[in-house]
């Protein structure tokens, strides 16, 4: 008998965690760390609903920080074992944990200087870089579609995800039954889509007694698209956006979808087809992560340039140093700025958006999913002003969205992976998706003719106990947080007033009516 907890990724789209019992055997597949609004951030910080020392071995399926950013946490808390991962997963691991591990020791350190002043106590980081040194001693590689034994009567192998470098899904098999009864688990990891630069469409086996599958756009179908036409559609939105003089500045996630973009972005300079402009990829990360790329460029599909071509146009420039960032925001037109993150929600891209989003000259130019809460999300659903840093921005720019870049299997991609792996002796189980995401696909599954009855959408800190082909709920967790929150918070609820009555009295005729608002607030409050 064995049992499966969602620790993370369940009504959310971050935080992957899952944690597989098998017999006295425990171990975890992935341990990613919380993104959004701020009462999700938090469960960083909260205390693991495991015991790490208790943990035998980890299956990472990608580096993504939402699947591998509490792996040094893990480490810091007591946990020694193997950390099973693809080659190209390691490579990235390599340069993304102490860049998290940096990010989380300066937060703390701003957090501590607010807390001296208010006289509280300070507060420790989430980990550091030692941690994440640590972290990556414990790293194991792994070809794909090859088997490896990672505990007692344990096997598991590797299959290409096509989501990013080094992705994969994990097959899990193990005895069920001392009759020598087998019982074979495939954990999705993130799917990437059937077009996309650099990797070929998804793959596994058929046949599975569980599945748990990834859900973030199972209620999105992107436009049908080839690797050319989206090339041409960026090609249309970065000459629209330098011709009208300001800059273009762009959110991107430094892994993969940073990488996408100079390639795309360099073929287009290539054939004559851009304006002159300097493309500055700010973010030091995403320029080791290029270096990681180019190591692996042999391995790539459908890249137009060869390898000594491969980022390396004279007009990119690759920005590391803090000064040479900030002097970025200086250049006041003619400028293609990718940054991270990919939802605007930390990192230098705040101050380039806080920088342009003012110019009626300038546009922003989102390429991927914005999370509910992430001041991304607020700037693409038409807010007037936004808040960044503690001050509100009126919204000027030209905001625009293309939406092939998303490195996710769509809606149809996701429906025909699952439909491809049955049949599904057990459960099917739907995570790393908003509700609405999983309900929808669940509803599109059922009349492909998947068994309604079969399907599941596990909660926050649920366990199951997987027993001859079914999957009982144990029930959940103390809650760690509210349901209502995964998505929005007070936090965002509070920016978004201050937005708005910002620009309310902005908009005013005279100092009496906002007076007037004023009074009126008071009196409510």
């Amino acid at each position: 008998m064995a049992t499966l907890s969602f620790y993370g990724a369940a009504g959310t789209v971050t935080g992957s965690c899952s944690m597989l019992e098998v017999g006295e055997q425990r171990f975890l597949v992935d341990c990613g760390m919380f993104q959004g609004n701020k009462t999700i951030r938090a469960l960083n910080e909260k205390d693991f609903p495991f015991e790490a020392a208790g943990i035998d071995f980890l299956i990472l399926t990608h580096a993504h920080i939402d699947h591998s950013g509490l792996l040094p946490k893990l480490v810091k808390h007591g946990f020694s074992g193997p950390i099973h991962c693809t080659a190209a997963t390691a490579d990235l691991l390599s340069f993304m944990l102490l860049d998290s591990a940096k990010i989380q020791q300066s937060n703390t350190e701003r957090w501590n200087r607010r807390r001296q002043r208010k006289g509280e106590e300070p507060l420790e980081p989430v980990y550091t870089e030692e941690h994440a040194r640590r972290t990556l001693e414990l790293l194991t590689p792994h070809g794909y579609e090859t088997w490896f034994e990672p505990g007692a009567d344990i096997q598991v192998r590797y299959w290409n995800a096509g989501h990013m470098l080094g992705s994969a899904s994990a097959e899990v098999k193990f005895p069920d039954d001392p009759s020598g009864n087998t019982m074979r688990i495939l954990f999705s990891g993130d799917l990437g889509p059937e077009e996309k630069v650099f990797h070929p469409e998804p793959d596994a086996e058929t046949g599975f007694d569980y599945i748990v599958c990834e859900s973030t756009y199972g209620d999105r179908e992107r436009d049908d698209y080839t690797l050319e036409k989206r090339r041409d559609n960026l090609r249309k939105e970065l000459v629209r956006g330098l011709s009208a003089g300001g800059n273009v500045v762009i959110p991107a996630f430094a892994v993969e979808r940073s990488q996408e973009l100079l390639h795309d972005i360099g073929v287009l300079l290539a054939r004559g087809e851009l304006p002159e402009t300097t493309v500055f990829l700010d973010s030091p990360l995403a320029k080791a992560v290029t270096e990681v790329f180019i190591k692996h460029a042999g391995s790539l599909d459908d890249v137009e340039l060869d390898e000594s071509q491969l980022f390396r146009d004279p007009r990119f420039r690759l920005v590391q140093d803090v000064e040479e960032s900030k002097a970025i925001n200086r250049i006041t037109g003619g400028a293609i700025i990718i940054s991270a993150s990919g939802m605007a929600d930390a990192g230098r891209i705040q101050h380039h958006i806080k920088n342009n989003i003012w110019r009626s000259n300038a546009t922003i130019l989102f390429v991927g999913y914005q999370a509910p809460g992430t001041l991304g999300y607020y700037i693409t659903s038409g807010e007037p002003m936004v808040r960044i840093h503690s001050k509100e921005y009126l919204v000027r720019a030209e905001i625009r969205r293309l939406g092939n870049y998303s490195a996710h299997a769509d809606q149809g991609e996701l429906l025909d992976w699952i439909m491809e792996r049955t049949p599904v002796a057990g459960r099917l189980f739907l995570n790393h998706g908003d509700d609405d995401a999983r309900e929808e696909l669940a509803r599109l599954l059922s009349e492909r003719g998947f068994d309604p009855e079969k399907i599941v959408m596990p909660r926050m800190d649920e366990i199951f106990e997987l027993v001859a082909g079914d999957a009982k709920s144990k029930g959940r967790l103390p809650e760690r947080i509210p349901q209502a929150e995964l998505l929005s918070d007070w936090n965002n609820d509070y920016a978004a007033l201050v937005a708005a009555l910002t620009q309310r009295l902005y908009e005013a005729e005279d100092d009496a009516e906002r007076r007037r608002i004023i009074a009126t607030l008071r009196a409510a409050l």
